[in-house]
């Protein structure tokens, strides 16, 4: 049974930082592509990072380049996205996906690839 908890979000300033966590079960997080991907209300669902599977590539969408980083630790099968100066258009729900088969490098374009879905996590970023 796959499944993805994500955790972390809160209310933020800008120029904040969080750290999101995306905790696994059911399979092994250094097998599979995971991204994260954001929705605020009334827009559709983006992607904003993607780590591949064992020592892969990472992917980032223009908008957080420089800001976030996606990484793993594979001892607490977790996936993490550290969000470092944090701009109000950065407020979303977060989500945690997985690709739908093991390897392959990962690029956050590719949604229609990730199948498995956390409930999400808020991250509100305001004065």
């Amino acid at each position: 049974q796959v499944q993805l908890v994500e955790s972390g979000g809160d209310l933020v300033q800008p120029g904040g930082s969080l750290r999101l966590s995306c905790a696994a079960s059911g399979f092994t997080v250094d097998d599979y592509a995971l991204g994260w991907f954001r929705q605020a209300p009334g827009k559709e669902r983006e992607g904003v990072s993607c780590i591949s599977p064992s020592a892969g590539s990472v992917d980032y969408a223009d908008s957080v380049k420089g800001r976030f980083t996606i990484s793993r630790d594979n001892a607490k099968n977790t996936v993490y996205l550290q969000m470092n100066s944090l701009k109000p258009e950065d407020t979303a729900v977060y989500y945690c996906a997985r690709r739908f088969a093991p390897s392959g490098q990962c690029k956050v374009s590719r949604r229609y690839e990730y199948v498995y879905w956390g409930r999400g996590t808020q991250v509100t970023v305001s004065s």
